[in-house]
């Protein structure tokens, strides 16, 4: 079945557009924001007649040409059409007043990848606070959840909020932006003329389980490479804050952990043992890989691959924050004195004084329950299943694709 992304049915609707009519428009995309005929939305809205006089970009830029995490991008013109492009990774993080007065309508078409970390869902709410406090409108042309409706991992404490961490969600929150769009308006209590430009045809459940399997895969970061990637990041997406390596510098970044350290083989097996139940619906291999950048660059690692495709992948088994959590855990069991953990010297997204484990799971739980010798499966389970339920019960009225 062919899926309409909210882009297509916009280009293919003038009665969708036709609100649009004298409205100055900007857009806020990426590389993978293109048409089902592969177009750029920013040439696509162009050609059909749409006013855009300004295009906003999230971290990794418009471009998508900054490879490595935490690089800050510049505002710059468009070279084709001579408007200005906003970065919203570069000095800020949240749109300046400035950059705000150059639209009436702000179209939001971005790929996200269905977790919390994802920074384009912090960039979502972020638009939609300025766009409140400025009277201006936002659309989201919603695209697909590539890991699906699965809901997996522990709510965000109040406190820990940061730019990988935007609000009491889990980490594996199961919406589309659009979707999103509307948690954010009710939790924040925000008043925007908001709107989703909904998806024709969308399954969540049907074949590809979330990205359908007529559309090919864009990188909407440099580092998304593929579907496995995608399904594979709310568990992999952990190690950033670790002192293992999760792939980057590799063509297979976070769909993989490892060190020049540790015996891959060995955490399997401890992994298998600790927790099998966990392992379900994927396979893992243990490789052997070298970093030309980032962690372990230059250096003979043994990892762990994740599978999540295949015959092996069962998409309502596999639980990715469980299985990296149990990854951590069985080097932990091996190696009980490992430096496992990053610092407080590393800033993660700009944060002091806090280990980056800890922002990205926006709590402590994980890592003590890693470091606690004696915590077993059942604990860790203890602390997600209700965060997980009660999440799941939150955004139930809020599902448009049923």
């Amino acid at each position: 079945m062919t899926v309409l992304f909210g882009i297509d049915r916009l280009l293919a609707d003038p009665a969708l557009r036709k609100p649009l009519e004298g409205q100055r428009v900007a857009l806020l995309a990426h590389p993978a924001s293109v048409t089902a005929d592969l177009v750029h939305s920013l040439d696509a809205l162009v050609a059909a007649g749409i006013n855009v006089t300004a295009v906003f970009g999230p971290q990794h830029g418009v471009r998508g040409d900054l490879q490595d995490n935490m690089m800050e991008s510049p505002d710059f013109t468009d070279p084709v059409y001579g408007m200005p492009v906003f970065s919203l990774y570069g000095e800020v993080r949240r749109p300046s007043g400035q950059s705000m007065h150059t639209f009436d309508v702000m179209l939001v078409d971005l790929q996200d990848l269905g977790c919390r970390i994802y920074t384009y869902v912090t960039t979502l709410l972020y638009i939609l606070e300025a766009a409140a406090a400025h009277g201006k409108a936002v659309w989201v042309l919603d695209r697909p959840n590539p890991a699906g409706r699965p809901v997996e991992g522990t709510l965000l404490q109040a406190g820990w909020e940061s730019f990988v961490g935007a609000g009491p969600m889990a980490m594996r929150h199961g919406l589309t932006m659009g979707e999103m769009g509307r948690w954010f308006i009710r939790h924040f209590g925000l008043d925007v003329d908001y709107r989703v430009i909904e998806m024709d045809g969308w399954q969540p459940e049907g074949p590809g389980f979330g990205w359908p399997t007529t559309r090919v895969w864009i990188n909407p970061s440099p580092n998304a490479a593929n579907l496995n990637m995608a399904r594979a990041y709310a568990g992999t997406v952990m190690v950033e804050g670790a002192t293992l390596s999760e792939g980057r510098g590799t063509t297979r970044p976070l769909e993989l952990f490892g060190a020049p350290d540790i015996d891959a083989k060995a955490v399997i097996a401890e992994m298998q043992r600790l927790a099998p139940q966990w392992l379900a619906g994927c396979r893992l291999r243990d490789i052997w890989f070298e970093p030309t950048f980032h962690k372990h660059r230059g250096t003979l690692n043994s990892g762990v691959f994740i599978h999540a495709e295949g015959a092996w992948y069962d998409h309502a088994a596999f639980r990715p924050w469980r299985v990296q959590a149990l990854g951590f855990k069985a080097i932990r069991s091996l190696y009980p004195d490992y430096p496992l953990w990053r610092g407080t010297d590393f800033k993660y997204e700009y944060t002091d004084d806090v280990l980056a484990i800890d922002v990205i799971n926006g709590g402590p739980g994980l890592r003590e329950w890693v470091d606690d010798a004696g915590a077993e499966a059942g604990d860790l389970d203890a602390l997600a299943l209700p965060d997980e339920a009660a999440w799941r019960a939150e955004i139930a009225d809020l599902l448009i694709y049923q």
